[in-house]
């Protein structure tokens, strides 16, 4: 059994891995989604990640998909207790921002799509600086006291802003946000290292990053001359375009190749072990791509491996 890893200093205890719910409803129709859903927790995993926007961008879709799908999947598993269900607030069409009642409604509608009573962990997806900190975190605190939701986190907010909201809630007695969920990975180092790095770990957040494997560079399977057939491949693409991504690829195949394993473990083992970090986020759209992901809980990176990896994502 993989040890589970304390979300800072909350009561949830997740899988080193978050599997990422956005392709759910997207790139994964129902029954892939079930697959993929079904391989991560038979291979030990406990920690699913959505949001009530997914997929709101792909044509004919409203968002809410991802949310709807998991839900029926719980449904048909009976096995809601035993996973760490992450979503979040405040890019839903019909909901955005982050006014009060806008989170109450949208609460309630995502606990309505995912057929449960609580929401384990409910971020706020983007920050609404036209509300104050002490209007979110005090409908926060609502839902936590209504036992609708056990664990606020924060996702894409200024370390200025969750300062502020920290300490409003540690004055006032009220749920305080336990997790972040900052942009990391080996080529986007910048959103998180520094001030924001330094309020979580100053305030005993755990991070649980998104974009773990910077939508799929980090995998390997880009390299020059070649063409991947993704939804994402030009954003991935543009990292072969900078020094860095090279640079990285390189390292991170002379370690994969040390280690019997994929590229893309090695990239999240990186994240993985970074200061403050719980567990990285990333999603596969079919079972096949699942392996390499769930085996980041195996591997532990030496010490020259992590030096070598972050002088070369420098």
């Amino acid at each position: 059994m993989t040890p589970l890893r304390k979300l800072g200093s909350s009561d949830l205890e997740v899988f080193p891995l978050a599997l990422g719910g956005n392709v759910f409803g997207w790139t994964a129709d129902e029954a892939q989604s079930f697959a993929v859903l079904d391989a991560y927790t038979a291979g030990g995993g406990n920690f699913v990640d959505t949001a009530d926007s997914y997929s709101a961008w792909v044509p004919g879709n409203k968002g809410g998909e991802s949310e709807t799908i998991i839900g029926k999947w719980f449904a048909a598993r009976g096995n809601r207790s035993d996973v760490v269900l992450a979503t979040k607030v405040g890019a839903h069409p019909q909901y955005k921002g982050l006014a009060p009642d806008t989170i109450r409604a949208a609460a309630d509608a995502s606990l309505r799509r995912l057929g449960t009573d609580h929401i384990d962990l409910y971020y706020t997806h983007f920050d609404d600086t036209s509300v104050p900190v002490e209007e979110i975190i005090g409908t926060l605190d609502e839902l936590v006291r209504a036992g609708k939701v056990r664990e606020i986190g924060a996702s894409n907010l200024s370390a200025e802003r969750l300062a502020e909201s920290l300490e409003f809630s540690d004055r006032e007695g009220l749920a305080r946000y336990t997790v972040l969920q900052p942009h990391y990975n080996l080529v986007s180092r910048d959103t998180y290292e520094g001030p924001l790095q330094e309020v979580a770990s100053r305030t005993g957040l755990a991070a649980v990053p998104y974009f773990a494997l910077a939508a799929g560079f980090l995998t390997g399977k880009y390299r020059p001359g070649t063409s991947v057939d993704s939804a994402r491949a030009e954003g991935a693409g543009k990292h072969l375009e900078t020094e860095r991504g090279p640079r990285v690829l390189d390292a991170l195949a002379e370690i994969a190749g040390a280690h019997d394993v994929a590229v893309a473990t090695v990239a999240l083992a990186w994240l993985a072990a970074r200061p403050t970090v719980a567990a990285p986020i990333a999603s596969a759209r079919t079972v096949d791509q699942l392996p390499a992901l769930l085996a980041v809980a195996d591997l532990t990176l030496k010490d020259d491996e992590l030096a070598r990896l972050t002088e070369a994502s420098a």
